[in-house]
């Protein structure tokens, strides 16, 4: 029996556009009071007629382009009914059966996963659940905070083109990298501008299986966990002679485990109609020639530009792209500085571990672009050696000082002078018998001991090469 998934995503992602979809409410609803940024017609009350979000039409019809995909010259919104205590209307105006682009796809690594459509709807609002986790368990009431409601989103729907959840993992941080590159959306996961459902079944011999739905995930860990599990766990229950279920699930992360939430709608559940309050729209050739004259260098393009003219490797790019605003800090070092090998190596190792330590936006840390710069030239002209180097960058990057002061105030100049040098040699090699002992009968690793003792003497300020040079010359002497 041969058993494959077949995956199949949907990602929600939030357009970037300062009114919302319908209305002129603000959509920078995160830390908000609840509740404060809605109206009449983001509530559906009656008697308030939606007017469709111009800018918002702009920025969906730029991502079905990027996305390859055809668009369709005419369409038209439509109402999806179904009861939610975060849907005040009950209905949510949305795209159906003719959405903005259809057939278009996105390559991953080499391999295209085709894109059955694309299309504009509303969000609608949160619940918020007064518990300790904020999860609905244990919960003695709920609120509802419409805040949200009718914040525009596009829809972008694959075929089940995927079959790992690496693959799936792959693909949605490629898709962020590129929505975020032609200012579609900001792409953060962690506050919801872009959320993933997954359809997953296996297929037994090439026939397909019945699907499950897994809803709103909203990290890459956790798209590649939940799929990794609902895979298993639909094999499990293939092989013990049991059925999958056709349902929605839900992934709780802290338990690693997708659970029941409900049976699976179909597209009739939702009793569609024409939305009666928006005319259908026609989508002129002088609008998409508008916005592909204006399309910015997508990722793909940019990772080819860098190998082609940097030099750089499959790796290196993947990092530096795998985000808009990495990749923008790498282009201006770039011009700044040059150099392109060592600031990519700088950026993808020191930077980003300060990133993630200091919790730093990397949209706002331009400013490091001229302490990397000093960086390199105390490194080219020996005041200060590489370790030196790192714990400096950090510092500037931390305190916002330039590097030049940090390394004058401490004292950290590099020590080349070869008799201080030789003296601290000599005294650890008096201290350390038993190394000098295992390195004169044959064990080359005593070398890097003493070594590494000589730097920390020196308190790391010793030009390594002039301590290993005279490092040598002390243990031949002794041989």
């Amino acid at each position: 029996m041969e058993l494959k998934p077949v995956i199949g995503l949907e990602i929600h992602c939030q357009l970037l556009t300062r009114t919302k979809l319908f209305c002129s409410c603000p959509t920078d609803y995160v830390g908000r009071e609840p509740n404060t940024i809605v109206c009449p017609v983001c509530l559906g009350l009656p008697g308030s007629l939606p007017v469709l979000n111009k800018e918002a039409l702009k920025l969906a019809l730029r991502a079905a382009i990027a996305l390859n995909c055809n668009i369709l010259r005419k369409t038209r919104f439509h109402r999806k009914n179904y009861f939610y205590p975060d849907l005040p209307k009950a209905y949510q105006i949305s795209q159906y059966d003719i959405p903005l682009g259809v057939h278009g796809y996105l390559e991953v690594n080499g391999k295209k996963v085709r894109i059955r459509r694309i299309h504009m709807e509303e969000d609608a609002g949160k619940l918020v659940h007064p518990t300790k986790t904020g999860r609905l368990e244990g919960a003695q009431y709920s609120l509802v905070d419409f805040n949200r409601c009718g914040v525009p989103l596009i829809e972008i729907v694959t075929e089940p083109d995927i079959s790992s959840p690496e693959e799936a993992k792959a693909f949605v941080m490629e898709l962020r990298s590129l929505v975020q590159h032609i200012g579609v959306s900001d792409g953060n996961m962690e506050e919801g501008s872009l959320r993933c459902d997954a359809n997953i079944s296996i297929s037994v011999d090439g026939k397909w299986g019945t699907k499950t739905e897994i809803k709103n995930m909203n990290s890459f860990k956790a798209i590649e966990r939940a799929l990794a599990y609902e895979i298993r766990r639909q094999i499990d229950t293939i092989l013990s002679g049991g059925e999958v279920v056709q349902e929605t699930r839900h992934w709780d992360d802290s338990r690693g485990i997708t659970t029941s939430l409900r049976g699976k709608e179909e597209a009739h559940d939702y009793r569609y109609f024409p939305e009666p309050d928006l005319l259908p729209l026609t989508i002129t050739d002088e609008l998409i020639s508008e916005i592909r004259a204006t399309m910015p260098e997508l990722p793909k393009a940019r990772r080819e530009r860098w190998k082609r003219d940097y030099g750089l490797g499959d790796y290196e790019v993947s990092v530096l792209s795998s985000s808009k605003p990495l990749g923008d800090l790498f282009d201006t070092c770039v011009r700044e500085i040059g150099r392109p090998k060592e600031v990519s190596n700088w950026l993808q190792v020191e930077f980003l571990r300060i990133v993630d330590e200091l919790n730093l936006r990397i949209e706002e840390s331009v400013f490091v672009v001229p302490y990397l710069k000093e960086i390199l030239e105390l490194l080219d002209n020996g005041v200060i050696n590489a370790q030196i180097a790192k714990s400096v960058f950090e510092e500037a990057v931390r305190l916002r000082r330039f590097p030049h002061e940090i390394v004058k105030s401490k004292g950290l100049e590099q020590v080349s002078d070869e008799s201080a040098i030789r003296e601290a040699v000599k005294s650890v090699l008096a201290e350390n018998q038993d190394a000098v002992h295992s390195y004169l009968s044959g064990k080359d690793k005593a070398f890097n001991f003493l070594l590494g003792q000589v730097m920390r003497v020196t308190k790391g300020k010793a030009n390594p090469a002039v301590v290993r040079k005279v490092l040598e010359e002390e243990l031949k002497a002794l041989s």
